[in-house]
Parts: C-alpha cells; structure tokens; sequence
C-alpha cells in the first residue's frame, strides 16, 4: 500500500487553488448559456415583430386593392365580380410570399354598407374568404347580418357612408417561431384588421330573387369561376 505524506496532499491543494489558468474557460461555460438564451429570445422576438408587421401590412394592402377593384368607366357605377374577387384574393397570397398565408392563415373580405331597414345602422352585403384555416371566422360578424354599429373593435369601428360601401380585411395567421413551438418566442397566433372606403361608385344592385340570378348582393357571377364563399 503506497502511503502519500500529508505535507504532499497539502502542497497539491495549494497549488490548485493558487491556479487561475482555466478560469476564463469556466466563466465562459458558466455564461455560454445565458447568453445563447438571450441571443435565441432576441432572435424570435423580431422575427415575430416582423411577420406581424407584415401581415399587417397585407391586410392594409389588401383592403385598399379591395377598394379600387371593379369594372366600369368613370361615368357609370363599378360592377364587382367573383373573378375580381379571386384575383384579389391570389395578389394577396402571392404578396405574402414565404409566410405561406393561405397555408398557415385565413383571409376574409367583407362589404360593409348602409342598412337600408334600420337607420342609422349598417349591415354585411357580402362575403368572400380564402385560407386552409377555415375553423376560423370572422370575429366582427358573418354575411348577412344586419343592424350593426360597424365593423372592428369596441371604440374603433368603421362605418359605411351612404350609397357607398366599406371593405374591411381581417388576415388570421397562425405564427411558427424559428425554433419551434413552446420555445422563446410567442406563439399566439394573431389577428391583423385594415378597412377602406371604396374610392369608386360602385353598383350595389342585387337580383337576388331573380331566376336565374346574375348579381346576388352586387357580386356579379362569371362562367367557369367558383365564388371563394366563407
């Protein structure tokens, strides 16, 4: 049995604890993973800051193109089609690019009006939306309904003028973090909202009870285009 004189042991502990030189190792192993979370957070929180900014962007977009759309001349009342609905709808997904909108989200048009049944209130002439998530609706109201406010949020909703219409966009995203789900970022998906006044007159005839009918609530049919019905 090899015995090691205490004298010995004693000079080895001293010498370790006299010795710096990996201590700038140690620090850096200490603070390598605070600092990768911190850099990682920093990272996912403006990448989600810039995909909200951009699907806000969208649907600002999307509602002014809503409201340019049409056909006619500047005589006459625009006519709104379901082929210049669809092609609405595709600019919108093509702008999006990578976000993969229809994908990952749901976009829903709505034409906001006067209600000619109740003064002073407004109702939803027509509906259009696009987007593989089709468990989300509108969170404002549906086509159809009637004596309304307005359209948005308690203290901020939009209103129609009278013989004109309101086009109100919501674009619903559901967001991925870089890192994945449950990670460092939010993971709440979102809403972004945008209205504008249509810039035209713009042919709001309805011949609904007609047979057949051409122009149910102002959205004029076209041969061989489906309707993008929510």
């Amino acid at each position: 049995m090899i015995r090691i004189p205490m004298i010995r042991i004693l000079r080895l502990f001293t010498r370790l604890r006299n010795d710096r030189s990996g201590l700038a190792l140690l620090e850096f192993a200490f603070g390598l993973p605070i600092f990768l979370v911190m850099t990682l957070t920093g990272a996912e929180m403006i990448n989600y800051i810039t995909v909200k900014m951009r699907v806000g962007q969208l649907a600002l977009h999307l509602a002014d193109n809503a409201a340019r759309m049409g056909n006619g001349s500047l005589q006459s009342a625009k006519t709104v089609s379901e082929n210049d609905i669809n092609d609405l709808l595709t600019g919108a997904g093509l702008q999006a690019g990578e976000l993969n909108l229809f994908e990952r989200g749901r976009v829903i048009v709505s034409s906001l009006e006067v209600d000619p049944a109740n003064a002073g209130k407004y109702r939803i002439r027509w509906q259009r939306c696009r987007g593989a998530k089709v468990a989300h609706t509108s969170g404002y109201g549906v086509a159809g309904n009637n004596n309304l406010d307005g359209m948005g949020p308690n203290g901020r909703k939009v209103q129609a003028q009278d013989n004109n219409a309101v086009m109100f966009v919501e674009v619903y995203y559901e967001y991925f973090p870089l890192i994945g789900r449950g990670s460092l970022a939010p993971t709440a998906d979102f809403t972004e909202i945008a209205s504008m006044s249509v810039r035209d007159r713009r042919d709001t005839s309805d011949d609904s009870n007609a047979t057949p009918s051409l122009h149910p609530n102002g959205v004029y049919k076209v041969d061989g285009v489906t309707a993008s019905t929510c």
